[in-house]
């Protein structure tokens, strides 16, 4: 509906339901330290370089629609590129797709030791041109494309023995990516994690597709007091698979003792792998550094660190962000133990997450900025001068339109880019890694935003509650021509996971606008204990009481 005399409507359903008001946001791919790839409005990809502003199509349209390609992959050499096509959703992150190999040299696919299909996962090394990809649950190499595959596991089943790739409860609850292996920095080793499922619980759904008969879906699917996957992890050698072939990493005794997680991996040099344990009541999480022994050809484990970190050059310290004696997450440098470890930020709000480490600078994202938990500003602290300066990058940058940023790197943060999500229209720009320096608008949303001049759009608040000494974050979404004298409907939209976050400064049309623009319903959202970023009392409150407090504190903030 219009209202009289306007020339602007609600938001209907139909908005939502098609994505009408999507907005974009502009994340390279990063090939150097100054140059990227990314998909021009005809659907080449495009080769930029910011220094010297070269520009030229490294792949065409037509080359990518001859195999019907909906993503790519530049080799680090340069010298291929795979296409991906058939794309077909599995859970959250996962699916499969068919791959081919492209040779940007010769301007021809490669039809000799052609990929399987589908595939689960493939990547290129960090150097060079080799391959690893899964297939049926194992892991194959390839040296170059055209060389035939090796294989590196045999024992793959399905919804048994997962290798390369996580299972379900791993995708979901642990990893968030589809992909359960990690090249060594300069492709020397390939360490991956198999999952042992054999032994979990199944669940099983009938799906209902365009066969005359539904299909049912089976998922190893453990519950609370069920078996968890047992998780190993193993190492091969990139180069001589054949030679040296998997070396199991060993899982640290103090947490091998009971149920566990196994949470991540990061390479710090080809040499030495850091992984990150956690024990199943998750209150005990432990990181082990490991080194390549070459003269046994096996990984050794000698100290074991908490946390997760971020590596300085020297490959043996690092910055980690956990809790201080005050409950709140900040970050830390550890050159030996934890016990000594040295806070480098401090304050009642929290450092989110650490971006890159440079040689003489660290960047990172907190919601310090003005007090607002659901804000995030990007800072950098220089590393190279005592006590350490910081500066916030964002903080003053299109202040009303711009609270809630991310950022991408460039290789040694040559350049990065700076991604808006609001509260106002994303925005995305270019700037200097060395002086902050904006260089270029990459997108704004300049057609959403004529799109938009016909739309009423709800308005938004957020504001906090203070009840029994516990701080209620909440969002009202309010119908465009709200009036405070008068009633309106509530509609609580309820979530509170442990470790979400619902009220944030970020741009967004969804169901939720559309109720506020067209039916005048006002929808509140609060942050109450469990959600994550404003301390350890917050969101630790529901520890082994999951379902309590969170129903009681949004019955409270509601009154």
């Amino acid at each position: 509906h219009k209202s009289e005399g306007s020339t602007t409507r609600a938001l209907t359903l139909k908005d939502i339901l098609n994505g009408t008001f999507s907005y974009k946001t502009f994340f390279p791919n990063w090939i150097s330290g100054q140059e990227y790839l990314r998909q021009s409005t005809d659907n080449n990809i495009v080769f930029y370089n910011i220094e010297t502003g070269e520009s030229y199509t490294i792949l065409s349209n037509a080359t990518m629609k001859s195999v019907n390609a909906s993503n790519y992959g530049l080799s680090p050499d340069r010298q291929f590129a795979y296409l991906e096509s058939d794309y077909s959703k599995l859970w959250r992150y996962s699916y499969t797709a068919t791959y081919h190999i492209y040779h940007l040299t010769n301007g021809e696919f490669i039809r000799r030791n052609e990929l399987p299909r589908p595939i689960q996962y493939l990547c290129w090394s960090p150097v060079g041109s080799k391959l690893a990809y899964v297939y049926q649950n194992n892991i194959y190499l390839k040296q170059r494309p055209e060389d035939p595959p090796f294989q590196i596991t045999y024992n793959g089943k399905e919804n048994k023995i997962f290798n390369g790739i996580p299972d379900w409860v791993y995708e979901e609850e642990m990893l968030a990516t589809k992909y359960a292996l990690w090249w060594s920095p300069n492709g020397k080793f390939l360490a991956y994690a198999e999952f042992n499922d054999t032994e979990i619980p199944v669940i099983a759904y009938s799906y209902y597709g365009d066969e005359q008969y539904p299909r049912t879906i089976n998922i190893p699917y453990p519950k609370a007091g069920a078996k968890n996957p047992i998780v190993r992890i193993f190492i091969v050698d990139g180069t001589y698979p054949e030679h040296v072939g998997p070396r199991e990493v060993p899982v640290p005794a103090m947490i091998a003792s009971s149920d566990y997680y196994f949470s991540w991996l990061t390479w710090v040099t080809d040499e030495r792998i850091c992984l990150q344990w956690l024990k199943r009541i998750q209150n005990v999480s432990v990181l082990s550094i490991c080194d390549f022994r070459e003269d046994w050809k096996t990984w050794s484990c000698p100290k074991f660190f908490v946390s997760t970190p971020a590596f300085s050059y020297d490959a043996i310290s690092y910055y980690k962000i956990f809790s201080d004696k005050n409950g709140y997450k900040h970050i830390h440098y550890i050159k030996d133990t934890v016990e000594n470890a040295i806070q480098i930020t401090s304050g009642k709000w929290e450092a989110i997450n650490i971006f890159r480490v440079t040689q003489d600078s660290l960047f990172y994202s907190s919601n310090e900025f003005e007090g607002y938990p659901g804000r995030r500003n990007i800072y950098r602290i220089s590393i190279g001068s005592y006590p350490p300066s910081k500066k916030c990058i964002t903080c003053h940058l299109r202040r009303k339109r711009c609270q809630y940023y991310t950022a991408s790197f460039s290789d040694y943060a040559k350049y990065y880019v700076l991604v808006c999500y609001g509260p106002g229209l994303p925005i995305s720009t270019l700037h200097d890694g060395h002086t902050d320096q904006e260089l270029k608008i990459l997108e704004e949303n300049k057609e959403l935003e004529n799109a938009l001049k016909s739309i009423q759009l709800p308005k938004e608040e957020i504001k906090k509650l203070e009840v029994d000494d516990i701080t209620l974050w909440y969002k009202m979404i309010l119908p465009p021509q709200f009036d405070r004298s008068k009633k309106y409907p509530l509609l609580i939209q309820v979530y509170g996971g442990p470790c979400s976050q619902s009220v944030r400064s970020v741009f967004a049309i969804s169901w939720i606008s559309y109720l506020a623009s067209k039916e005048g319903i006002v929808i509140a959202l609060v942050d109450g204990r469990g959600t994550a970023f404003q301390g350890d009392k917050l969101l630790y409150a529901v520890y082994r009481k999951l379902g309590v407090y969170e129903v009681e504190d949004q019955i409270t903030a509601v009154r």
